[in-house]
């Protein structure tokens, strides 16, 4: 059974109720008794875990490196890369030689 958040729009009481999906939703408050308990929209509570999950299942747009590095906010440079740093330090070792 979910747990849905209830708030008191009179005395703002929140509670959480376990209830079933085929419940009337609950309108008396349970502090003040006005008739203005409302049921509140809320995050879901589970997270995918295992060996057949990626982080990217259910990101949106086509997933993968791409969405990371267009992720970062703006005024702040992308992760440099392995590649990117070990180019300067072999071009510099083959013009010594």
């Amino acid at each position: 059974m979910p747990i849905y958040a209830y708030q008191c729009g009179t005395c703002g009481h929140a509670k959480d109720v376990l209830q079933k999906m085929s419940d009337a939703p609950l309108t008396d408050c349970p502090a003040c008794g006005a008739q203005t308990f409302a049921k509140q929209v809320t995050a879901a509570g589970f997270q995918l875990k295992g060996s057949g999950w990626y982080v990217t299942d259910f990101r949106g747009g086509s997933g993968g490196a791409s969405n990371t590095a267009s992720a970062a906010p703006a005024g702040q440079d992308a992760p440099k890369t392995e590649a990117s740093s070990a180019a300067p330090a072999s071009a510099t070792a083959s013009s010594d030689a």
